[in-house]
């Protein structure tokens, strides 16, 4: 039996007994589907019925659409749900993860360089803004704070996702986060336990590990766990990542055949989480359809798997009915204990209990509509992102002082080149990298606003875009042609700004994809030959790919203000304040030159 009068639920004895009687009262398809997180497929009263009908479900984790679309969801899942259920949002950056026309804030890493205190003031704020916003709209978890630690710059999942590379950093941020959206009744669910950074791989495409000591996680990951546990962190999402020092020392009969993920592990959820760190909260698998989850074992077995394992929630069906029966079939052969179920029920209703759901008419969970869409998208929150923008922009490298500041005076005549790397239409639609727009054309036009004669680059891969198979074959006969006099560049132009953006989600490696050219001024190697400047607006270790550049900063995003407040600061109208939360030169030496 689980204590429910401990943290983090904190329940009297009539909310006990709510809970408990509750699952007394539920038939065994009940209390199989309150497993489950699912995945939306529609936001149709007819499909949200008919799941919650079927399948029972406990929880829900839906894509984000525009705030009216998302109440009315919530509202239907809410009236017709015999039981309240728990409804996420991916607040990672702000409420824009509830809802399209919500709040970005600001990535982690972003908030990470504000300097000092103030990184914990924006940490703070932005769980407030999500807090705010996702709540209006009948969201009341969120799968956040990321408190993984940034130590491989290879690892293209987290990169911009991650608060620093210092543990004390990201538990002091991870903190503040938390008391901004608990400030609204949104329950955190801090991320990717036992800890991603270490891996260069990411676990949506493959295995990945966490390959530390013991005694190095325990100064590092264990810190961060422990302080947000002892603070009354309510859930914790398990990622798809082994722990092999940890699993070996609870089982020292395993082999390495016997490692699994830690979704799947009785030694990393039972013995290290519920055991040494005495989490009583609820776990939450991450997304199933992940390749560091599927590559473990037949889906029949991983279901119940992950429960006898510890975890409370399954997050997203595969097939519904494949997946509800496997699971309900483990609960009656004894794969799932009933002590176990009964444990992982009380853990999921003990967190509606905590939110109050049970006590609130079902009409009044959410707020009235009207008064809801008015908390959307409130100045005062907008305002934020603005201010963590200003102090959060890093100058990381600038071995050539006199490259800075710029003015029409100094270098009217600019070249702004692109950098890319491989694109993801996909991961772009769920709200991946950043604007649709490549940040080098806004830049442009600022600079010209601002009295600048501006040339946009054209690459060679983009003409090539434009033209006919014939003009394409002739055009990569002469790849070389682009090569040219030095004096082209340093005749017309004071000055390059390349532009980067490079974005590696669900992409295998973040790296910059160059064009099959040489002597063309895509790659920068013309930065003793006139004044030369790399802003990278998303990866913050583009350096690695340009150690040559001199004059090397991050912004963290492409947003609108993010491009005008880096022009400011390139004219020097106001001063580069950010100080890098991971290890922007990428532990080489030669980005240091």
């Amino acid at each position: 039996m689980i204590d429910l009068g401990a943290k983090p639920y904190n329940l009297d004895a009539a909310d006990q007994k709510w809970v408990r009687d509750t699952i007394a009262g539920m038939t065994l398809d009940e209390k199989v589907g309150q497993l489950f997180v699912n995945m939306g497929a529609s936001r149709t009263e007819e499909y949200l019925t008919e799941v919650l009908n079927k399948y029972h479900i406990g929880a829900v984790r839906y894509n984000p659409g525009k705030a009216a679309e998302v109440w009315d969801q919530n509202y239907i899942l809410q009236t017709k749900s015999k039981i309240p259920l728990l409804i996420a949002a991916n607040t990672e950056a702000g409420g824009n993860g509830a809802c399209t026309d919500g709040t970005y804030v600001g990535f982690e890493v972003k908030i990470g360089a504000a300097p000092g205190e103030l990184g914990e003031k924006y940490a703070y704020e932005m769980g407030r803004v999500s807090s705010v916003e996702a709540a209006a709209i009948g969201c009341n978890w969120s799968f956040a704070p990321i408190v993984d630690i940034m130590r491989n710059w290879r690892n293209p999942i987290l990169s911009n996702r991650a608060f620093a590379d210092d543990p004390d950093r990201v538990l002091a941020l991870s903190r503040a986060y938390m008391r901004g959206i608990m400030e609204s009744g949104i329950m955190p669910a801090a991320k990717h336990f036992p800890g991603d950074g270490i891996d260069e791989r990411d676990q949506h495409l493959s295995a990945s590990v966490n390959s530390l000591t013991c005694e190095e996680w325990d100064a590092t990951f264990g810190k961060v766990y422990s302080g947000l546990i002892e603070d009354g962190l309510p859930s914790i999402m398990i990622g798809h990542i082994m722990q092999p020092a940890y699993q070996k020392k609870f089982n020292p009969g395993m082999t390495d055949d016997d490692l699994l993920p830690a979704t799947l592990s009785k030694e990393l959820v039972g013995d290290l989480l519920r055991g040494q760190l005495g989490f009583n909260g609820v776990v939450v698998t991450d997304a199933s359809h992940m390749v560091g989850l599927t590559g473990a074992m037949n889906r029949r077995d991983i279901l119940p798997t992950a429960i006898a394992a510890g975890v409370d929630l399954f997050l997203f069906f595969n097939d519904p009915d494949e997946d509800f029966a496997w699971m309900k079939a483990a609960v009656e052969d004894g794969r799932i204990s009933a002590e176990r179920l009964q444990d992982a029920l009380e853990r999921i209703l003990g967190l509606k209990a905590r939110l109050g759901l049970h006590k609130t008419p079902r009409e009044e969970i959410l707020p009235p509509k009207e008064e809801a869409m008015g908390r959307i998208g409130l100045p005062e929150n907008l305002a934020v992102a603005s201010a963590l923008t200003n102090d959060a922009i890093t100058l990381v490298k600038n071995k050539q002082p006199k490259n800075l500041p710029i003015s029409p005076e100094k270098c009217r005549r600019i070249l702004v080149v692109s950098v890319s790397g491989p694109q993801n239409p996909i991961s772009r639609a769920f709200g991946g990298g950043g604007e649709a727009k490549h940040p080098a054309d806004r830049v442009a036009e600022l600079l010209r606003e601002r009295g600048y004669e501006v040339d946009r680059h054209e690459s060679l891969l983009d003409k090539l875009s434009k033209m006919s198979p014939e003009e394409q074959a002739e055009a990569v006969k002469n790849v070389y042609a682009g090569k040219a006099p030095i004096s082209n560049l340093t005749d017309n132009y004071d000055l390059v700004l390349l532009i980067s953006k490079i974005d590696g989600m669900m992409q295998p490696t973040e790296r910059v994809m160059w064009p099959a050219t040489k002597g063309t001024v895509d790659i920068p190697w013309y930065v003793f030959e006139l004044p030369t400047i790399y802003v990278s607006t998303a990866t913050p270790y583009a350096l690695v790919d340009v150690p040559q550049v001199k004059t090397y900063i991050n912004t963290y995003d492409d947003k609108p203000d993010t491009l005008e407040s880096l022009v400011d600061k390139l004219e020097g109208k106001s001063e580069f304040k950010g100080v890098s939360p991971v290890d922007a030169f990428c532990g080489k030496i030669d980005t240091r030159i």
